[in-house]
C-alpha cells in the first residue's frame, strides 16, 4: 500500500476510485487528469484507488505512476467485486465527503463543479445523470438503458432518473450507514472476472429508506472504457444487463418484505 500524502488540515473530499484490470485505460493518462484538476481546489481532498485484484498489471502501473503524486493512496485487495472494492476505499477514507468515481473517466472528474453547489447544501447524496443523449452511445445500449429505466421507476425510486452514473458524491458517515447493509455483503459467494452488479439502485433506495436526502444533477458522459480484460464488451453488456435487471426485481421484493424498515 503506498503510504498516505494527505495534505494538511482536515480532509473535505475522498476521491475513490474502484478498479479491475484497468491498464489501458490507465495507459491513457486518467489518473494524471485526476490530479491535476483536484490541484486546482481550494479544499483539502485524497485519492484513494481500491483494486479488486487486478490481473493484467494494473496494480504495478498504479503504483508507478503515482508514486510522486500527494494525496493519492492505492489499496490492494483480493477480487470480491466492484462493491467489495468501493466498501474498502469508503473505511480507508477520512474526508467529510466521499466522491465515487470510475476509472475510465466517462464521467471526467471537471463534473464536479456541477455537484459541489448541491454538497455546500448540504445534501446527503448528488448522483451524475447523463441521460439518454450521450457520446459514443450505441442504440443497443440506448434502447436498453430506456427499458432498464422505464422497468426501474415502475418499481423502485420513481423521482430518479439515472440510478447507474458512477459520479456520485456523498456524505461519508451516510456511506457508512447504508453500504454495509447492501444484498451484496449477504452473500458467501466466490467472484470470477469483472463483477459490477446493480449495487446502485439498492444503495439509493436505502438512503432514501432512511431519510436521507438525494439530489439528481445532470452531468457530461461518454464511453471512453477501452480496458480489454474484462471481457468482451457485448458479453459484458448482457452480463450486467442481466445483473441489473435481477438486482430490481430483488430490491423490490425485499421492499415488499419490510426489509429495508429501518
Amino acid at each position: 500500500m503506498v503510504k498516505s500524502q494527505i495534505m494538511n488540515g482536515k480532509v473535505y473530499l475522498s476521491v475513490v476510485i474502484p478498479c479491475y484490470n484497468e491498464k489501458e485505460n490507465l495507459k491513457r493518462g486518467v489518473l494524471f487528469e485526476i490530479k491535476e484538476y483536484l490541484d486546482k481546489q481550494t479544499f483539502n481532498w485524497e485519492v484513494i484507488i481500491s483494486d479488486d485484484g487486478s490481473k493484467d498489471g494494473s496494480a504495478d502501473l498504479i503504483e508507478s505512476q503515482i508514486k510522486a503524486f500527494s494525496g493519492f493512496r492505492f489499496i490492494k485487495n483480493s477480487h470480491g467485486g466492484k462493491p467489495f472494492a468501493i466498501w474498502h476505499g469508503i473505511k480507508e477514507s477520512v474526508g467529510k465527503y466521499i466522491l465515487f468515481t470510475d476509472m475510465d473517466q466517462s464521467t471526467p472528474i471537471v463534473e464536479l463543479s456541477k455537484l459541489i453547489p448541491f454538497v455546500k447544501k448540504d445534501c446527503d447524496a448528488v448522483i451524475g445523470s447523463r441521460g439518454l443523449i450521450r457520446k459514443n452511445f450505441p442504440m443497443v445500449r440506448k434502447m436498453g438503458s430506456m427499458i432498464f429505466v422505464g422497468l426501474r421507476k415502475a418499481f423502485i425510486l420513481p423521482e430518479i432518473s439515472d440510478t447507474q452514473c458512477g459520479f456520485k458524491v456523498f456524505k461519508r458517515e451516510v456511506l457508512l450507514k447504508t453500504f454495509p447493509r447492501l444484498e451484496f455483503f449477504k452473500k458467501e459467494k466466490k467472484r470470477e472476472g469483472w463483477n459490477v452488479t446493480s449495487y446502485d439502485v439498492e444503495l439509493l433506495h436505502i438512503i432514501k429508506k432512511m431519510g436521507f436526502c438525494i439530489s439528481e444533477v445532470n452531468v457530461l458522459w461518454e464511453d471512453k472504457d477501452i480496458s480489454e480484460s474484462k471481457g468482451g464488451y457485448m458479453r459484458r453488456y448482457l452480463k450486467e444487463s442481466w445483473e441489473m435487471l435481477g438486482q430490481i426485481l430483488r430490491v423490490k421484493l425485499n421492499d415488499l418484505k419490510g426489509e429495508y424498515n429501518f
